[in-house]
């Protein structure tokens, strides 16, 4: 049994990204995560988390969900589903980066790329939940150290060939950070050395098709 809903996505408090076909948006069972920027009522929620004796995280992230209803523009599809700030609000949902929304054209998104985990379909019931809960507990517990800014957040993809996790970041130009992102990434989800995993920059998913874009960086 899957640990997630059909089509949700997680973005933090400031602006997050998306994926489709070509992946530019999540479509049905595609969840986000990205990272937002504190703001004093996020200071103020910290402080009565703490008051409650719930532990808080650094940032505030959102919970999207994208309905693929296709006679609806693509922003109409999508919905805020909530919003976390403490580890014990987490766990009952799956949530983004509050502020940044899920797609590409996103000004926090639009220079960056994402780190790409292609699953095969006989992978569904034995990777996927634990590669996406691996995905999200990177993200809020900003596992990434002096780069965890970079990140804007996390998608899912669920199709019928097979399945997408990528985790998105803001400059695709900033080797020495989306390298470090990729590693730390790859180790977490427990790969092996000889697994390889490709970065691709959004402008290139953008006019390409997903197995066409080119790779720009590789762990």
């Amino acid at each position: 049994m899957s640990l997630f809903p059909p089509h949700p996505t997680l973005f933090s408090s400031h602006p997050v990204p998306t994926s489709s076909n070509c992946d530019p948006i999540p479509s049905p069972s595609h969840p986000t995560l990205s990272h937002p920027i504190p703001s004093l009522s996020h200071q103020r929620e910290l402080l009565l988390a703490e008051s409650l004796g719930k532990h808080p995280l650094q940032n505030r992230w959102a919970l999207w969900f994208f309905k693929n209803d296709k006679s609806k523009m693509w922003q109409a599809n999508l919905r805020l589903v909530t919003k976390f700030s403490t580890v014990e609000d987490f766990w009952p949902g799956w949530v983004l980066t509050d502020g940044i929304e899920p797609m590409w054209e996103d000004s926090q998104n639009k220079r960056g790329g994402r780190w790409l985990i292609t699953l095969a379909k006989q992978q569904r019931h034995t990777e996927l939940d634990r590669f996406w809960l691996e995905t999200l507990l990177c993200l809020i517990g900003e596992m990434f150290d002096e780069y965890s800014n970079e990140v804007c957040g996390a998608v899912i993809n669920i199709r019928a060939k097979g399945d997408k996790i990528a985790i998105w970041t803001r400059e695709a130009e900033n080797r020495e950070g989306v390298t470090h992102i990729g590693r730390v990434y790859k180790e977490h989800l427990g790969l092996s050395q000889k697994v390889a995993i490709g970065y691709q920059a959004h402008a290139d998913t953008a006019t390409k098709s997903g197995s066409l874009s080119k790779t720009k960086f590789v762990v």
